[in-house]
Order: C-alpha cells, then sequence, then structure tokens
C-alpha cells in the first residue's frame, strides 16, 4: 500500500490490533500530604469504565507521571489491579529517564498482569541521535525479556522534547515486530499522525486528542487516547460508536467533542480538569495537584464552567 492510499476499516481491523477504542489517561487524586489517593482513583477508574472507556492508561502525562517515584507507581499499580481492575484493560506508562527505572516498571507491569505499556523515551538529554533512542527501547525490551510484552512509544515532543521519529518507529517496528505494538502521537500534528497511519498499517496508532478521533478513524486509526476523557468519556465513545456501527450522525458528535475540548484547552488542562471533577462531584479534595503544577484557581474555574455552558458538557454525569 502506497502513501496516497487511505486505510480503511477493511483494510485495517480493529480487533487484529493490540488495543483500539477510546482510552483514557487517568488523572491522579491526591491526599492532602500529596501522596496519591488510591481510594478516589479506584472510583474513578471506574466511571470511567461504565462511561464507555474501552482502557485505561495509568502513568501517562495526564496522570502526572513524572511526578511521582517508581515506588509510587507500582503500588497504585497493585491497588488498582488489586481491587479488581481487569489488567486486560490498562496501559502502564513505563517510560523514564534512567533505563534500569523503566526496566522495573515495565517487568512490574507484567508481573500484574498489565501486558501493555506506554513508554517515553529518555527525556532529559535533547538532540540525541535515534541510535541512541533505539537503543533505549531495545535494552528495555531485551532487559525485560517477555513475549507477553506491547510496547506503545510515547511521542509528545512540546513536553518531551525529544520526538519518536519515523525512522525510529520503523527501526523499532522491524527489530520487535511482536512487541512493539503501537504509538500514541500527542504532537497535536495531524500530518504527523496521517504520516504514521499510512506508513504503519500493524501498529496501532492513537492520535493523543478526541479531536482528531473521527478523521482518524477513517484513516485506520486505533482510536484515541485523550486526557479529556477523564471528564467526557460518553462524548468521545459516542463518536466512535456511531463511526463503528455507521449510524448516529459520527460528525455532530465530533463536533460536538471538538467544541468541549477547545474550551478546556484553553486553561492548563491537568488543575482544569480536577477543577472539573472536584465542582461536580462536590469533592474538593479533587483540586489538589503535585508540584511544579498549581490547582487552578477559583476565577479560572469559573470562566472554565462559563465556557463549557454553551456545549453539550453533562456536568450531572460528571457528577454521577
Amino acid at each position: 500500500m502506497n502513501a496516497e492510499t487511505v486505510p480503511t476499516p477493511a483494510s485495517r481491523s480493529l480487533d487484529s490490533l493490540a488495543a483500539h477504542g477510546v482510552w483514557s489517561p487517568v488523572l491522579v487524586p491526591l491526599r492532602p500530604d500529596l501522596g496519591i489517593d488510591s481510594g478516589r482513583f479506584v472510583a474513578h477508574a471506574r466511571w470511567l469504565l461504565a462511561q464507555g472507556c474501552h482502557g485505561l492508561a495509568m502513568f501517562g502525562t495526564t496522570s502526572e507521571a513524572n511526578s511521582f517515584s517508581v515506588a509510587e507507581r507500582k503500588a497504585l499499580v497493585d491497588e488498582v489491579t488489586g481491587a479488581g481492575i481487569p489488567p486486560d484493560r490498562l496501559m502502564v506508562g513505563t517510560g523514564c529517564c534512567a533505563l534500569t527505572d523503566s526496566v522495573e516498571l515495565t517487568r512490574h507491569a507484567l508481573d500484574a498482569g498489565c501486558r501493555r505499556v506506554l513508554m517515553l523515551p529518555p527525556f532529559y538529554y535533547k538532540g540525541v541521535s535515534d541510535e541512541g533512542l533505539f537503543r533505549a527501547f531495545a535494552e528495555v525490551i531485551e532487559r525485560v525479556g517477555e513475549p507477553a510484552l506491547r510496547v506503545f512509544l510515547y511521542h509528545f515532543p512540546r513536553l518531551s522534547g525529544v520526538p519518536v521519529t519515523e525512522g525510529l518507529i520503523g527501526r523499532l517496528a522491524d527489530a520487535f515486530p511482536e512487541t512493539v505494538a503501537g504509538v500514541k502521537d500527542s504532537s497535536g500534528d495531524w500530518s504527523n499522525t496521517r504520516m504514521m497511519l499510512d506508513r504503519f498499517l500493524d501498529l496501532a496508532i492513537f492520535p493523543g486528542s478526541e479531536v482528531f478521533l473521527l478523521d482518524g478513524l477513517r484513516a485506520g486509526a486505533a482510536g484515541c487516547i485523550t486526557a479529556t476523557s477523564n471528564v467526557n468519556p460518553a462524548g468521545a465513545r459516542a463518536i466512535f460508536d456511531a463511526w463503528e456501527s455507521g449510524h448516529g450522525d459520527p460528525d455532530a458528535k465530533q463536533a460536538a467533542a471538538t467544541t468541549i475540548r477547545r474550551a478546556i484547552d484553553r486553561y492548563p488542562g491537568i488543575p482544569a480538569q480536577k477543577y472539573l471533577i472536584a465542582h461536580y462531584r462536590d469533592d474538593p479534595a479533587w483540586r489538589t495537584v503535585r508540584p511544579p503544577l498549581a490547582a487552578l484557581d477559583d476565577d479560572s474555574g469559573r470562566d472554565l464552567l462559563d465556557a463549557l455552558t454553551g456545549t453539550e458538557f453533562d456536568g450531572a454525569r460528571l457528577g454521577a
């Protein structure tokens, strides 16, 4: 298939991919001492699944992953799986600056029954070569040495400063065809996502925003892994279901979800969504973020609520 051919649902079966659908990178609620509130996390995870999320990503950007230690991250995975959240509905973020931390987190995810991991490149050193990044990913895969492992590469150059390039994806997919299963593209650049869809037909390509969900599905994407599914999961799932069934006007559902996303994107994403959950659940503890992030102030919070008033955002559903 050449780069001009548009993949279709018939040419790329979602069921053949290692993951598909609407996945939520779960916000992490905190206690007053800034430790992880696992009880609130589990309750929110259950709510997200009940609202239609196909799966949950733990310890991506939205989970404030890099503000937590290896021990904290492992402990929450154990709490979540121990509470009965099915491991096959989880994708665990394991990419760290230190090789040994990435290996430890990846092994632990597998031990907990979670085959899927979302892996950032080591992101402290900038301007590194694809050769160096290839070795970083390859070392983790080889040291873990588990055939069940499925790695989803995480491309978020705006925050990480280290892109996961077309050449790097191709080299890793060629070297580890059974292990490298997909990419989360949080570049916000549709042309980059489209390149991945055209180039890597065997990989599950997830846009990092529901703004690109319908265009992505029509071009062969696996779905989306999107932060604002924490507060509008049903809106994203409605797009997916309308597209999959061929009924229900997916374009209208996409327009509604995009309008909500654009309103939230005017504010810092994690504090804004935590503010919404705190407001609609009447649970102020949800507003807490771990430094260096800062909670959304009251004036901005009121502005956010006003901005969502003219949209189809369902605060009552969020508060349920």
